[in-house]
């Protein structure tokens, strides 16, 4: 059977079952609007670790153990641990999982690892490669500023667009069957580059991205925005999700009254001084697993696109005055009964 529908797009046969979705989270995470649905908030962010690097390793390791236990699937079970992150060569992923002794797939999405992830996952299982299949994502806010930006010691004045990276990591159980939220299929985004050079300015590099593989899932499913509850990107934030929806309008999709941005669900702006939002790989994932996961299990959405966003940068690029490219990957969520 054909799983292929338009250019972009894939269609499983079966669902794939989320079974398990956890979330951990640093403190200013756990002092946002969520922080009352995350299932760990540590109050420090070393994380009783050594380093902010080390840190972010154990908020993956906790994120994929808890994951496991609310899944009641032994980590050992798992045939496939796919995992994203923002560290230099997914570091952050490596030390936190080495001790699993899985099947490893590193991958790099930037901050649409979730996305990514789940994709892979959903593939591998749909495929018949694999019955039980762990996502996992992570970021933290000091590391990636040291690397992407400024030493926290410089003590740099952020601009208005520039946004906060999520401290924490989100993990997701995929099995074959089961009900519940289950991955329908996705469409995999492309790299769209809009010109920006600027680090700080992470909405308006990846809003292109998101409004090219929103675009496309429509056109390859001919689907409009009324099927789904929500329409949910990664972390566009405030400036992002203003320029996606603008750029959506031009290509007659309008998405407004269903869009969601977990960039902006993450903080208070007002509050919490963080300007045009949250982002990070762990961004999309703990507000996915925190808050759209859970509400689709009480039955609040039904389907869902979720579309997590990331900037395709890395110090030597930003360094050496290239632009930063952009990539999104949308996955399809429904519940499955």
């Amino acid at each position: 059977m054909l799983k292929r529908h338009g250019e972009q797009t894939v269609i499983f046969s079966k669902p794939v079952g989320i079974v398990a979705a956890s979330s951990v989270v640093g403190p200013k995470e756990g002092e946002g609007p969520l922080g009352g649905r995350f299932d760990l908030v540590e109050n420090g962010l070393m994380f009783e670790t050594r380093s902010w690097e080390a840190a972010e390793s154990k908020f993956a390791k906790t994120a994929v153990n808890l994951c496991s236990c609310k899944a009641e699937i032994p980590v050992g079970d798992f045939e496939y641990i796919i995992a994203g992150d923002l560290l230099n060569q997914s570091t952050g992923s490596i030390f936190g999982l080495r001790d699993t002794n899985r099947p490893y797939l590193g991958i790099f999405g930037a901050c649409s690892a979730m996305g990514e992830g789940l994709s892979i996952g959903g593939m591998l299982i749909d495929g018949g490669f694999a019955q039980k299949v762990m996502i996992v994502a992570s970021s933290h806010f000091c590391s990636a500023e040291k690397q992407f930006r400024f030493p926290l010691e410089f003590g740099s004045q952020r601009p208005p667009t520039s946004s906060w990276t999520v401290t924490g990591a989100a993990a997701a159980a995929l099995t074959a069957g089961g009900k519940g939220p289950a991955l329908m299929g996705c469409t995999t985004g492309k790299i769209v580059d809009m010109g920006v050079k600027d680090a700080h300015n992470m909405g308006a590099a990846m809003a292109g991205a998101a409004a090219d593989t929103i675009a496309a899932h429509f056109r390859d499913l001919g689907r409009n925005p009324s099927y789904y509850d929500a329409i949910i990107t990664g972390d566009l934030g405030h400036v992002g999700q203003e320029l996606l929806l603008q750029m959506l309008s031009r290509e007659g999709f309008e998405i407004a009254s269903r869009h969601r941005d977990c960039g902006i669900e993450i903080f208070d702006k007002d509050t919490q001084g963080t300007l045009n939002g949250g982002s990070g790989c762990a961004c999309s994932g703990v507000v996915f697993a925190a808050y759209f996961y859970e509400e689709m299990k009480r039955g609040k959405y039904n389907k869902i696109l979720f579309v997590p966003t990331g900037a395709l940068m890395s110090p030597t690029s930003v360094q050496q005055g290239e632009s930063i490219p952009g990539i999104a990957h949308a996955v399809i969520i429904e519940n499955w009964s």
